[in-house]
């Protein structure tokens, strides 16, 4: 956990404003609360958050339009918390800049978790071009994948593909964002090349270590993840 790190919460309910507060606080966190969207905007703008949490539901405007004006000025991440569990909801947010979500009810573990991998992955590409876990290197400069101080051939698809995961390691990434940044938009219905190459891939670094089997997370009807929480 990184000490001090600000969280801005915007929720119009008190009762979840405090919870936060008091429990995020607890954690060494510095919570910003805001009741409604423009006023999350504004402490957005104004206090420059670490990372913020948007309920989608707020009295004067949208959700998703407070995530939209948010992403024009930040690049803090964002994890939503809603009451919609419908899959199309789930990537319209991801598409549009949130990093993770939240279904209500939810418990504070899980939210600290969300939290700390959220700030986890802002670090990792701000600092580093080798992501590292376990017995996994991936130098996105070499284009080369090391599995235990062992080369694993991957073809330049399978390659991109865990570029573009790892680069966002933690966050849900959809499948039509992947499938736009590997074959271009064009691709973005083509699903099954996307199904397709995550089975390879997967393969590939679980052969050489089995220890690396769930690393890459389905979260069905949505997209893919790097489990590193």
């Amino acid at each position: 956990m990184r000490s001090g790190a600000k969280v801005l919460v915007i929720d119009d309910e008190r009762s979840i404003r405090r919870f936060m507060d008091a429990s995020l606080t607890a954690k060494g966190y510095e919570v910003l609360p805001a009741k409604t969207g423009r006023e999350g905007v504004k402490t957005a703008a104004d206090n420059h958050p670490d990372i913020i949490i948007l309920d989608l539901n707020l009295p004067d405007m949208d959700g998703l339009s407070v995530l939209k004006e948010i992403r024009g000025f930040s690049k803090a991440p964002v994890i939503i918390l809603t009451v919609k569990s419908a899959d199309a909801d789930k990537e319209l947010l991801l598409d549009s800049g949130a990093d993770d979500y939240l279904v209500k009810p939810f418990s504070l573990t899980e939210l600290l978790a969300r939290i700390r991998v959220a700030l986890r992955h802002s670090i990792n590409l701000q600092e580093d071009t080798t992501f590292r876990q376990g017995p996994l290197e991936v130098d996105f400069g070499k284009r080369k994948v090391v599995i235990a101080e062992e080369e694993v051939r991957l073809t330049a698809t399978e390659f991109n593909l865990l570029k573009a995961l790892v680069s966002h390691a933690g966050k849900i990434v959809t499948r039509s964002q992947l499938l736009s940044e590997i074959w271009g938009p064009q691709a973005v219905e083509q699903s099954h090349y996307l199904r397709i190459y995550v089975s390879q891939l997967r393969r590939k670094l679980e052969d050489k270590d089995p220890g690396l089997r769930g690393f890459i997370v389905t979260d069905p009807g949505v997209g893919y993840r790097i489990n590193i929480s």
